[in-house]
């Protein structure tokens, strides 16, 4: 009876180890069947095991007492062993079962998320000839109209060097439904500072990503305009823009699970609507492009490598070229008087009491508004440290750029 109580025990740490071990691994409300089977199995085989040696040894108790015992504990212990090894191996071969039928399959047509587009017609209108709006290391921007009217852009990139020859079909597929797993995720995001992606279509070594289209244009398209002259950009919409932009990044950051890393904010990434509100584009990306341009310095390696205060820093970079209109990318940045960088110039100019000297002369204004621009200079300033420990979160950004103005 002890060695019976003793193999029980065994029997439920061992349980209980399995289920710490897949819960780390795996998700558990998947893995509980899968475990109660191997618990029922092993106890089964355990429970005949000992029946069988219950009856042997009633049976030649009389004649072999001296023996029984120690053949008592062999059948118990090879019994208990092999229960243990085909539950295992059941609950392996139930776990492949399961993983295959719940595989994500790999779709060969257009995917589409928004019900205005139909495959059909998205399929037709990236055949045509379709009017270039811009180009990057990261692929090229189109725009094209639908039969039914609705005007789209479509980013057409090569997220993964994909090759055609390749004996490694099985991992080509692992990698593609790895991919679409990614963009799926992209396309559930909702908010209103984020280009949301409506559809994409698969090809042979690309990808074709489909967006809203917005007619105004990118931000830096919009500086452009400013620094010819042919548009004013007052202090309240360049604000309107910088608080856009940060509780786009606060979405990402703080209501995404896990959190997203735009890894690529830039002016070219940043698109406004009619109002000037901004939309983030190129989000979450930075994983699948192999050759991300990235915009700012700390960008300069992978994602993983740095985290949401690098995020930080690049909207730090562009609130110091509303503020200034300067591009950050100017050469008067990289001269030894101006510190080397725009964020160098920017705290140098506050620690001296001359920030006043940084501000874009077309928004000078009212009195109101340099307080406001001012502390602006100190929140772009702080963006841009070189600890990130000292840059502010996308989400107190949030909060200290919105006491600025009332929205």
């Amino acid at each position: 009876m002890f060695i019976l109580k003793l193999l029980r025990l065994i029997c439920v740490c061992c349980f209980v180890c399995f289920i710490s071990m897949f819960k780390k691994r795996h998700n558990f409300s998947l893995i509980s069947r899968e475990l109660l089977s191997l618990f029922f199995l092993f106890l089964f085989n355990l429970h005949y095991s000992t029946v069988q040696c219950q009856r042997r040894l009633s049976k030649h108790v009389s004649s072999e007492y001296k023996d029984e015992p120690r053949r008592i504990m062999i059948s118990i212990i090879l019994g208990g062993v092999t229960g243990l090894g085909c539950s295992v191996i059941f609950a392996f071969l139930v776990r492949c079962v399961v993983r295959y039928l719940n595989r994500t399959p790999i779709f060969k047509g257009p995917v589409i998320f928004y019900p205005k587009i139909e495959p059909k017609t998205l399929q037709l209108a990236l055949t045509k000839e379709n009017s270039l709006l811009g180009s990057s290391p990261n692929g090229k921007y189109y725009k094209t109209v639908l039969d039914n009217g609705l005007t789209i852009a479509v980013k057409r990139v090569t997220l993964t060097p994909f090759e055609s020859n390749s004996p490694e079909t099985m991992r080509r597929k692992s990698v593609k439904r790895q991919i679409q797993n990614e963009l799926e995720i992209l396309a559930s995001l909702r908010h209103r500072n984020l280009m949301s992606l409506r559809a994409y279509v698969r090809e042979p070594d690309s990808f074709s990503l489909v967006y809203d289209y917005v007619s105004t244009g990118s931000l830096a398209d919009l500086m452009n305009r400013v620094k010819e002259n042919e548009l004013q950009l007052g202090w309240e919409v360049r604000l309107r823009i910088a608080v856009g932009i940060v509780k786009g990044l606060q979405y990402l950051h703080f209501t995404c699970v896990p959190r997203i890393l735009h890894c690529n904010l830039k002016p070219t990434n940043l698109m406004l609507d009619a109002e000037f509100e901004p939309r983030l584009a190129d989000y979450g990306l930075a994983k699948l492009l192999p050759n991300l341009d990235r915009g700012t310095p700390e960008c300069s390696h992978s994602c993983s490598k740095y985290t949401d205060k690098s995020d930080i820093f690049s909207f730090g970079m562009i609130l110091g070229a509303l503020l200034t209109g300067k591009d950050p990318k100017d050469p008067f940045f990289g001269e030894a008087a101006s510190g080397g960088s725009l964020g160098s110039w920017l705290q140098h100019l506050q620690q001296a009491g001359e920030a006043r000297e940084a501000l874009d002369k077309s928004i000078l204004g009212e009195e109101g508004e340099e307080d406001e621009m001012l502390m602006a200079v100190r929140i772009a300033a702080a963006c841009l440290s070189d600890m990130p420990v000292d840059r502010p979160s996308s989400d107190e950004l949030v909060h200290m750029l919105t006491q600025l103005h009332s929205f």
